[in-house]
């Protein structure tokens, strides 16, 4: 290893152990070594429960029609629940969550309101405002707002327009409909604070922005998930009055397995109480077994109807009416407190120990908002907010969802051979990072990768345990493949959990300056079965070139490419290939950091370098009997379709596809040869042997800076020719990162006709104009995240063996020369602008068209979309997508580090290694 550098890293490590750990990071240390459970409790309770494929009992499928919005306040749910900016234990059986009424709603406020897949024109979309304002890892200390209208919610008429709407046409949202005008709206915030682990402070606190005096009702609501219908469990948990007195009440809530909790309610008001059955009655016609069914409440407040609600106050679901009339700019607060414990004056330190854990919070962002300025460091706070409320329990037991349950009638037959029907042994009751918690209230495996590397900053330990998770028996299917999402576990995902793996690994050691070997050993041998299902079932002609299907990239393809192709043949995907040359050189990584210490990792690294080499030589064409990939005449790998009859046809798509190849890159420092004797034998021999292949790898004999090596898929003329495409305004480089497609499409689109149907990609920059894949995400012209960091961290590789000696034009045609690491910095710093203010102070994610609001005023609401406008930046998709998105901190974090390290506020030279997390192998 290299000796200087090491010695630093053994300085920084017992400088840490030195220092005291500020209280949330102590409170991370002892969740992690089971001295206090901090996480038991946290913001695990989804966005939306209903419309999901796990609630799904239908003979077709169709989960948005099984279960809807207009069901979920009467209906139980069988997997889980949901509420409005709510919290819950770790196995969601008890759950607390605010419900409102202005006074004018049909429907009282319990969930946030969204169209249906069906029902939007690009898709499902949540129709509300809400934002993740604050959080710590722990959920010591967690703050959101929902901003409620004071008219009538305008469901029908966000479902009707919607729906008259065709994709051509931008989605109606609530902001459209004038629900908001004059500020006539509440802006209701909710904040808890952990006293202890099973001791939870809550604040609500309700503001009127409008100009006259309007009536809220607030009903803080607590409940059992109903565990007892499906199986006739003989035990059922209650809620109860304890104490009720003077200016307080106290409900407890007593299960079997949970214990005992109450809820200390500050004030007088109506407690309500009912159990969490469905209203059989109002959904089917049918007989209910109790008068006191789910929809109680909204049949109390909205109705009238008293007879709702249970007068023995009792039953598995409780609330605390609070009518409240507020002045216009006054706020009205009202004060909870959730404990495990007895409290003679529960109420008495409430503000102190929500100050406390506020100042506490403060302590724990700042050394990673450390050299940031203001807006920077409000970003990156927002960001690391949505990653954490985002963070939901996720329950399925597909064998049992598949067969039914005791209590219930059978599934109907075709269930045994429909969805996820191959995935019995899925048997999830976790709590997952979630890509965000309505529109996708589901994990999705390379959604999850990407979120663990701003997760990796703040809560390292969980961010490895997400990662271990997947591969874990109850995920990972007996074949190795890993689970795509819930609407298809068998669609797949680009293989990315080896990169995450290792990236989290570095970062990890970065920050507690120690290895964790035992992870990363742990997440490598699983994924050597995954690696193996990927050779033996996505390479159809055996020539090393994938397929993979969709891999994430939704409507990007010609045509649907998880169907069987419109002809007899099959599809070589330029990206399915560039994927496995990633995820081998990734593998390679982990298997030569585990050799440092067990030699019998050798063998498996050279087994990873030679699989590289081998999908080097086919995407680049060597020895290879197939069709290739690189167009030479346009400088750009293609998609290739190849037909039964043995011809092919390039796919003459110029998009994100055909720039993956520059993602698989790797650099060794010498200190790995070194260090590996056999290792270095055996690649010798083998490119001795495979002078083709050698040929790929020509730093073997021109080392690089600081005699390191580098591993690429492509680089010289190649790699150039696609990074002129990329860094082209007129083609993909945007002012806010590089788009999925190249705008040269938008007058040239590609046209192909197959079966007497002409298939055409053409460049749309913002909301998709196609169903193919569902339409709610577009590949064809946005800005996306994952691949944006991915190409960021590999020019950052390719600049640490290169430095300043390899150079393109910045924008492409300006002369302007920039190095790698220069053109990384260039793209974190558009796709970082996405979010902050610019001199008009407009943050661009809002969109051209949208009025700046005051700094950090109540309007400065930071959403992280799912996607951005190729030409404007606006945001698009689902809109609170905290996940990937999500890597904005990771991006600051990095530009921090390098201020405070170079005192420049922006790098004139080549990016200072130790700010990419050692990204390369062998630091």
């Amino acid at each position: 290893m290299n000796g200087s550098f090491d010695a630093e890293r053994l300085r920084l490590r017992d400088d840490r152990r030195a220092r005291p750990l500020d209280p949330e990071r102590q409170r991370l240390a002892d969740a992690r070594d089971g001295r206090a459970a901090w996480r038991r409790w946290g913001a695990y309770l989804s966005d939306r429960q209903w419309g999901t494929v796990r609630e799904d009992y239908s003979a077709d499928g169709d989960a948005w029609g099984y279960l809807p919005h207009d069901q979920a306040r009467s209906r139980a749910y069988r997997w889980g629940e949901d509420g409005l900016l709510g919290i819950c234990d770790e196995h969601g059986r008890l759950n607390f969550a605010i419900a409102l009424w202005n006074g004018q709603d049909a429907i009282l406020k319990e969930r946030l309101f969204g169209l249906t897949g069906p029902e939007g024109n690009h898709g499902e979309d949540v129709k509300e405002v809400y934002a993740h304002l604050d959080a710590t890892p722990t959920g010591s200390y967690l703050k959101a707002l929902y901003r409620y209208p004071q008219r009538a919610f305008p469901y029908a008429e966000l479902v009707d327009e919607n729906r008259r709407r065709d994709r051509t046409v931008r989605e109606f949202e609530l902001t459209d409909t004038g629900a908001f005008d004059e500020d006539r709206f509440f802006d209701v915030v909710v904040e808890y604070g952990k006293a202890d682990v099973d001791d939870i402070a809550i604040r609500i606190s309700a503001t009127n922005r409008g100009p006259d005096a309007a009536a809220l009702h607030v009903l803080p609501t607590l409940w059992f998930r109903n565990t007892w219908s499906w199986t006739g469990q003989p035990v059922v948990p209650t809620i109860t009055v304890e104490e009720r007195r003077s200016g307080r009440a106290t409900l407890v809530a007593s299960h079997l397995r949970l214990g005992n909790y109450r809820l200390a309610i500050d004030g007088a008001p109506e407690l309500l109480f009912t159990n969490n059955e469905t209203n059989a009655g109002r959904l089917f016609g049918a007989a209910n077994p109790s008068p006191y069914v789910k929809d109680a409440f909204h049949e109390l407040v909205v109705k009238g109807n008293s007879e709702a609600v249970n007068p023995a106050l009792s039953g598995t679901k409780a609330a605390a009416r609070f009518p409240l009339t507020i002045k216009p700019g006054e706020t009205r607060t009202l004060r909870l407190r959730l404990s495990r414990t007895t409290n003679d004056d529960p109420f008495r330190d409430i503000d102190e120990i929500l100050a406390t854990r506020i100042v506490e919070a403060d302590a724990f962002f700042a050394p990673l908002a450390d050299g940031l300025g203001e807006d920077e460091a409000l970003v990156e706070r927002r960001a690391f907010a949505g990653l954490v409320w985002t963070k939901q329990l996720y329950t399925f037991d597909v064998a049992e969802w598949l067969d039914g349950d005791p209590a219930e009638p059978a599934p109907p037959p075709a269930r045994e051979h429909g969805r996820n029907a191959a995935w019995r042994e899925m048997n999830a009751q976790d709590v997952l990072s979630m890509p965000d918690g309505w529109e996708y209230p589901w994990f999705a495996a390379w959604d999850l990768a990407f979120h663990m590397l701003p997760m990796a900053l703040i809560d390292p330990d969980f961010a490895k345990e997400q990662l271990v998770l997947l591969t874990r028996e109850w995920f990972l299917h007996p074949n190795g493949q890993l689970p795509a999402y819930e609407w298809n576990f068998s669609d797949v995902n680009p293989p990315v959990h080896a990169w995450a793996a290792w990236r989290v690994y570095k970062i990890d050691r970065r920050i507690n300056g120690r290895p964790d070997r035992a992870f990363l050993e742990r997440v490598f041998h699983k994924l050597l079965l995954n690696f193996t299902w990927w050779v033996n079932r996505k390479d159809a002609d055996g020539h090393n070139v994938f397929q993979g299907g969709f891999l994430g990239l939704d409507n990007i393809g010609v045509f649907d490419r998880s169907a069987e192709v419109p002809v007899p043949g099959h599809l070589g995907q330029a990206d399915g290939t560039a994927w496995m040359g990633m995820y081998s050189l990734n593998m390679l990584a982990i298997a030569l950091e585990l050799a440092t210490e067990d030699r019998i990792y050798e063998d498996l690294a050279t087994k990873f370098f030679e699989h590289f080499l081998y999908i080097a030589g086919a995407l680049n064409g060597v020895d290879v009997d197939s069709a290739p990939l690189w167009d030479e005449n346009d400088e750009f790998f293609y998609d290739v379709l190849h037909l039964d009859s043995g011809e092919y046809i390039p796919l003459k798509v110029r998009s994100l596809v055909g720039l993956m190849p520059l993602l698989a890159v790797e650099t060794l420092e010498p200190d790995v040869l070194d260090a590996l004797p056999e290792f270095k034998r055996r690649m010798g021999w083998f490119l001795r042997n495979r002078p083709q292949l050698a040929a790929l790898v020509p730093s073997w004999e021109e080392p690089g800076v600081g005699r390191r090596r580098l591993l690429a898929l492509v680089h010289g003329h190649r790699m150039k020719a696609l990074l002129g495409r990329a860094l082209d305004p007129s083609e993909f480089l945007s002012d806010h990162g590089i788009r999925s497609i190249s705008a040269w499409h938008r007058d040239h689109p590609f046209v192909l006709r197959l079966a007497g149907e002409d298939h055409v990609v053409d460049y749309e920059p913002a909301e998709s104009r196609s169903s193919a894949f569902g339409g709610n995400s577009n590949w064809r012209g946005p800005i996306w995240w994952p691949i944006n960091y991915l190409l960021i961290e590999a020019l950052q590789k390719f600049d640490h063996y290169y430095g300043m000696d390899f150079q393109v034009p910045l924008p492409a045609g300006s002369g302007e020369m920039r190095s790698m690491g220069q053109v990384a910095d260039e793209l974190g710093r558009r796709l970082e602008s996405l979010f902050l203010r610019d001199g008009a102070g407009h943050r661009p994610f809002r969109g051209p068209d949208a009025a700046p609001v005051p700094d950090g005023g109540a309007d400065d609401l930071i959403l992280f979309h799912e996607y951005f406008d190729g030409d404007t930046g606006r945001g698009l998709g689902a809109s609170h997508q905290t996940g990937w998105t999500a890597l904005v901190a990771k991006l600051l974090e990095q530009r921090a580090r390098r201020r405070r390290e170079t005192g420049e506020s922006t790098p004139t030279g080549t990016a200072p290694d130790a700010t990419a997390d050692e990204v390369v192998v062998g630091r």
